[in-house]
């Protein structure tokens, strides 16, 4: 069998050097019916490996209930990456960052304050020691030498920006060897202060995370380890949108000349990323270094393989880069070709105060929507005010909705840092609270979602709350409409926030590109599929809809718009519209 090992200045396959070129592509963020095509479309732009992160959450939202199915088979990708000819790297957490929900720690562990995250806590380490044990099960004999494709495992996300627990990365690094894992280890951190240093463990093998002046940070990484191959785990290529920014693009020139001095160093790279793919449902993350910042429903990243699969310039000045230093295949990705434009009438509706979704408990204050089970999606609150005045909150995490007798009275919006509002008159306030992304880098993961009291009215607690988690999904809202639907009226605007439900016919070989302009905010649903969240405040103007969630005939479309909907219609448009670089 193949053995891949770490030399004294180079990757070894099969003792002779080898010289990493691979790319990050998640298989959670690629809807299944697509992992082929990405990894050919990958391969054809000379990659000889592909890097996937493993999310913890998504793997085992409920505790001691693992899943590796449907767009979660880890295995099935990987063999998928085999059998393009390519290796494999493994991120397998426990955190993973990634932009993702909580950086891909579950909420259910993150919810228990007796436990410490990312630390030598015996009650984590066992938590981490069984979801790993299930992650290492699937790797174990996909390893190369035992004829898979797997050469690398990593131990841990950029551990040295958080901390510097060395029994902790040791715990991880004994369990990740006592599962059978054989091939070598690496850590990845920024090079910069002591983050390489604080990071690893000297039988773990450095690499390093950076985007542009590549020398320079290869000889940072060079001063910290002496000897093997020098890797940049991390070459950022592009990046990450938040709502309300620009979206992000990065020179493709650039760029292709920070590839080339990797390359031409004699260093391995994995370029992040090579197609980065959608934040389907709510599983989008969270930056917060101060100032709150959700992460988009795309995870685009200005990758080489676009969100919708595309080659793009970066795809084919990157390809000109490799093929100065590896063999290239000679098949070409087929063009692509614009999408079907469609227009198809929302035909039911329903206000979410009527859906009859809630599960109401009642709290003496406010509380914490961990406290009602309501970690992502929505919650919702309701108290009686004597009368009108100051509406206090503590923090609203992540945007509130408020209304006085069902009409609207303002929203408390987290990174506007809004605290109060004026509430009218005496009545039954109702707080619809948006939870968005949870922060997925730094020391706020894991923090509550909801309303953080107290919450008072003129400077007096408001006591009494009845609550309800609202954690939406496609049976939820089809049964609403079902239940309590009533017909739309052609052309005429339907008051938020509602639920709103239609059929359109498509051509299920193509993908197509849902056009959210002049929407307000919420999420969509295409054959029971979570395309993922909307925003009025952009960057991205289209929801990617994957062509595998598409059938011949009727299609079923269910929208969550807490706005309303000025025109209770969907579109579909010709080409993805990520939104403008500046605004």
């Amino acid at each position: 069998m193949p053995t891949f090992a770490i030399g004294e200045t180079d990757f070894l396959l099969d003792g002779a050097p080898f010289q990493v070129i691979s790319g990050a592509m998640h298989y959670f963020r690629i809807h299944p019916g697509l992992w082929e095509d990405r990894l050919r479309t990958a391969r054809q732009m000379g990659l000889n490996t592909i890097e996937t992160y493993v999310p913890w959450n998504a793997h085992e939202p409920v505790r001691g209930e693992f899943s590796a199915e449907g767009d979660l088979d880890l295995g099935r990708f990987l063999d998928l990456v085999q059998a393009q000819g390519m290796h494999a790297i493994v991120r397998p957490g426990p955190y993973i960052c990634a932009e993702w929900h909580n950086g891909g720690l579950p909420e259910w562990l993150i919810a228990d304050p007796g436990i410490r995250v990312r630390s030598q806590d015996p009650r984590y380490l066992a938590e981490v020691e069984r979801y790993l044990t299930r992650v290492y099960d699937i790797v174990r004999p996909r390893q190369i030498h035992r004829g898979g494709g797997v050469i690398l495992v990593q131990i841990e996300n950029e551990y040295g920006a958080y901390g510097s627990d060395k029994a902790y990365l040791r715990a991880l690094t004994n369990l990740t060897r006592d599962a059978g894992i054989e091939v070598p280890l690496t850590t990845v951190d920024q090079p910069a202060g002591s983050m390489l240093d604080d990071g690893t463990l000297p039988d773990l093998h450095s690499t390093a995370s950076f985007g542009s002046r590549a020398a320079e940070r290869l000889a940072a990484l060079r001063r910290h380890q002496q000897t093997g191959p020098l890797m940049c785990s991390e070459f950022w290529c592009g990046w990450f949108d938040s709502w309300g920014e620009p979206h992000h693009t990065t020179s493709a020139a650039d760029s292709a000349a920070e590839l080339e001095t990797l390359l031409a160093a004699g260093a391995s790279v994995n370029i992040y990323m090579v197609h980065g793919g959608t934040n389907f449902g709510y599983t989008a993350g969270a930056n917060d270094k101060g100032v709150y910042r959700p992460i988009a429903t795309s995870y685009d990243y200005d990758a080489p393989i676009a969100e919708d699969g595309t080659p793009t310039e970066k795809y084919w000045r990157f390809r000109d880069v490799i093929a100065a230093y590896a063999p290239v295949p000679e098949d070409l990705p087929a063009p692509r070709t614009p999408a079907r434009v469609l227009e198809a009438p929302l035909v039911r509706a329903v206000a979410l105060a009527d859906a009859g979704l809630e599960s109401w408990t009642r709290h003496e204050t406010a509380p914490a929507a961990t406290a009602f089970g309501s970690p992502r999606g929505y919650s919702r609150y309701a108290v009686a005010v004597p009368h009108g005045g100051a509406l206090t909150v503590g923090e609203a995490r992540d945007r509130a909705h408020v209304f006085l007798d069902g009409r609207p009275v303002g929203i408390l919006d987290r990174e506007a840092h809004d605290r109060v509002l004026t509430v009218p008159a005496a009545g039954e306030l109702s707080i619809l609270v948006e939870h968005l992304g949870g922060v997925n880098y730094g020391p706020r993961i894991g923090e509550a979602k909801g309303l953080i009291g107290p919450v008072r009215l003129d400077g007096e607690e408001l006591h009494d709350w009845a609550v309800s988690p609202l954690e939406l999904t496609a049976d939820a809202v089809r049964a609403a409409l079902a239940a309590h639907g009533t017909a739309v009226r052609p052309g005429v605007p339907v008051a938020g926030p509602v639920l709103l439900g239609g059929v359109f016919d498509a051509d299920p070989s193509g993908d197509l590109h849902l056009d959210v302009s002049g929407w307000g905010s919420g999420a969509v649903w295409i054959n029971g599929f979570a395309l993922g969240r909307h925003s009025a405040r952009g960057p991205q103007e289209t929801l990617y809809v994957p062509a595998p969630v598409l059938r011949a005939g009727g299609n079923e479309i269910l929208v969550l718009e807490l706005r309303g909907a000025e025109r209770p219609t969907v579109r579909f448009a010709e080409w993805p519209r990520l939104g403008p670089t500046e605004f």
